[in-house]
């Protein structure tokens, strides 16, 4: 819980809401369950429905900036359509899944930076109120956890993670958003590039995943961006220190250009969300640069796994604090 508070739009004496999640992380496409806490007001009101919105602070890049707003990715009405008695204390227990693309929150215990929300609305008597917001926290699929693995024995490290407002063209992106992992090189590869940036697009079936380098300059060359992406099945078996590293060879090396259609852009207005299938091996060139945030606290993320820095020294409770303190402002209505 990270706010309980008297629901304003009602007045005075009417009902408080606390929500009460299950404390363990839950992976993408996992079941998130809980409980709503309802404390009866100084007279009866009638609740119409209980919403849960899931929340994300996400940013957005424009031509004069960037900028950073809150998204709402999911809705979820968990009850409703009872009659709550003055001072009743009722339970309302939930069970909901997370869409696939949900982001990753941490990895091996240690938060990522992402700050993510669930949000309860409660509709008394067609008054509504968002009266109480949490933190959610997800965990890494396997197949995920393996490849960060397989990426820290390669020597790569943690920068920065990010949720970005836009679209990767050509995968079957369903989330008006995606999370962006950001690697500092492996010493084997300092030379050719500046940063490795990884994306995880989850659904049923497996998973895309989406490698980019920002890569180095040469004397007589300008540095630019190479992409490519590659299919998992959540369930796979593999080698996945050579797996992950042929990928990463297959990225640095690749020398071609394929024109200046963006195949990931962060804000790419591309209409081909919905596409379910998953695509082989497949590259585009950009001209993009950018540079991400220095590395912050850094701490072990399993043995032999990948180091993990904590974006700009925020540790658990200062995530805690910005969930609350970014959320708190937000109140604008939902349709």
């Amino acid at each position: 819980m990270v706010f309980k508070r008297l629901l304003g739009s009602l007045g005075v004496g009417a009902p408080t809401v606390d929500t009460v999640l299950d404390p363990a992380p839950v992976p993408p496409g996992g079941t998130l369950t809980g409980q709503v806490l309802l404390k009866g007001g100084q007279a009866d009101f009638d609740i119409d429905h209980i919403t849960l919105e899931l929340v994300a602070r996400v940013e957005a890049e424009h031509e004069d900036g960037e900028s950073e707003g809150v998204v709402v990715f999911d809705r979820f009405t968990v009850g409703g359509g009872f009659r709550l008695a003055a001072e009743e204390p009722r339970s309302v227990p939930f069970s909901v899944m997370l869409p696939w693309e949900t982001p990753v929150t941490e990895l091996y215990g240690q938060p990522l930076g992402i700050v993510l929300g669930v949000r309860t609305e409660l509709a008394v008597a067609g008054a509504k109120d968002r009266g109480d917001l949490d933190q959610l926290g997800v965990s890494a699929l396997p197949a995920q956890e393996a490849i960060l693995e397989a990426l820290g024995q390669l020597g790569f490290g943690f920068r920065s993670a990010d949720l970005e407002y836009g679209h990767i063209g050509g995968t079957g992106q369903q989330l008006p958003f995606y999370q962006e992992i950001e690697l500092t090189p492996a010493p084997r590869y300092a030379h050719q590039v500046n940063e490795i940036e990884l994306t995880f697009l989850a659904g049923p079936g497996g998973l895309e995943v989406v490698l980019e380098a920002d890569k180095r300059g040469g004397l007589f060359s300008p540095g630019h961006d190479a992409v490519t992406r590659f299919a998992v099945g959540h369930h796979d078996v593999r080698d996945w220190t050579a797996e992950v590293d042929g990928w990463v060879r297959q990225l640095v090396e690749h020398r071609t250009a394929y024109g200046h259609q963006a195949a990931y852009g962060h804000a790419a207005p591309h209409a081909d969300h919905g596409h379910g299938g998953f695509h082989g091996p497949d590259h585009a060139h950009e001209d993009r640069h950018r540079s991400g945030p220095g590395m912050g606290t850094v701490v072990a993320a399993g043995a032999a796994g990948l180091a993990v820095g904590v974006v700009g020294g925020m540790v658990a409770a200062e995530v805690v604090d910005e969930v609350g303190d970014f959320f708190e402002g937000d109140e604008e209505d939902e349709g």
